[in-house]
């Protein structure tokens, strides 16, 4: 049973519970529960995070070869962390694979801070993005979803953004179902490879954990051509969350009609995302490859903190490949 979680395991009173479950292919609501209240996102975050970076590269600002310049706000990030220091430099596409596989805070604080310059703005930038997605009840204070006060979005939120980095970006979808990666500074496993490895279909998305949150997942799920994305909000424990989620997705395919027309949703910026949107059926037939070879096209760029970026090459995927990859 969908119950609503009151107690832990240790009758401490728990994190508010909230989920949500939509047919990601019409963005048809399946399930819904508490889904609108808003509450601590956790790591969630770092999907908005991503979701802006991915719109940075394919505007042209950024390729995922950029040096960033790590900020000594980002060096200071509570755990958990990739280890970056104050004045390193490093790829953005390692920073991109230890926030969406390792959820490591200085990572994505990395991020924002070279972007926008500081915290406050990439939050305002965070906010406005969302509101732009859809995201009507999401207020972003940070980069990483490290507690904040006023720092809060919502279950159904979450999944309107899972939807969006499926179909507006596919070409950099596989970074969220790698089991492990290669961080540049360190190989990193994912935070959710046990619900993908224990859960048929599981392809992503984003795992989230604070004291206040509780245990947060946003999942993505497909089989023989449904497509399912859920958000659980305040789990008790790994498991449990990931107990709850089995539950919603089990619910969805059972309630999900077979070959009904894809409604993508309206990205952000068409232009933008346009490219990868034609890529979205590679990704549900299983062309794009995760295993594929990390490769580097060469074309760096270094970032600092406060001043305006310039235009730098979009990836280049490699010969014979669909698409760019991270």
């Amino acid at each position: 049973m969908l119950g609503v979680w009151a107690m832990t395991g240790h009758g401490a009173l728990a994190a508010p519970y909230a989920a949500y479950l939509m047919d990601a292919r019409t963005g048809e609501t399946l399930f819904s529960q508490n889904a609108d209240t808003p509450l601590a996102p956790a790591s969630l975050t770092k999907m908005m995070t991503l979701y802006i970076t991915f719109t940075e590269i394919e505007a042209g600002h950024l390729s995922l070869d950029s040096m960033i310049t790590v900020s000594r706000n980002a060096a200071n990030q509570a755990p958990s962390r990739l280890g970056l220091k104050a004045g390193q430099k490093i790829a953005l596409r390692y920073l991109i694979r230890a926030a969406a596989v390792k959820s490591a805070n200085d990572a994505a604080a990395a991020i924002g801070d070279a972007i926008a310059g500081s915290p406050e703005k990439w939050g305002a930038r965070m906010t406005s993005m969302g509101k732009r997605l859809g995201m009507t009840h999401s207020t972003f204070k940070n980069s990483n979803g490290l507690p904040a006060k006023g720092h809060l979005s919502t279950a159904h939120d979450m999944s309107i953004l899972g939807r969006h980095l499926f179909y507006d970006f596919p070409q950099y979808y596989n970074i969220f179902s790698r089991r492990t990666t290669d961080a540049g500074m360190a190989t990193v496993a994912n935070t959710n490879r046990k619900f993908l490895d224990n859960y048929e279909g599981a392809d992503g998305i984003k795992t989230g954990y604070t004291d206040a949150a509780g245990f947060n997942l946003t999942a993505s799920a497909e089989r023989n051509g449904v497509r399912l994305i859920a958000t659980v909000f305040g789990g008790t424990s790994t498991d449990m969350r990931n107990k709850k989620m089995r539950e919603l997705l089990d619910l969805g395919f059972a309630k999900a009609k077979a070959g009904v027309q894809i409604v993508k949703p309206m990205p952000a910026d068409p232009e933008i995302a346009a490219p990868g949107a034609a890529l979205v059926a590679a990704v549900e037939e299983g062309q794009l490859d995760e295993s594929l070879p990390e490769v580097s096209n060469g074309a760096g760029k270094t970032l600092r903190l406060n001043l305006a970026l310039t235009i730098s090459p979009r990836p280049q995927a490699r010969p014979g490949a669909a698409a760019p990859l991270i």
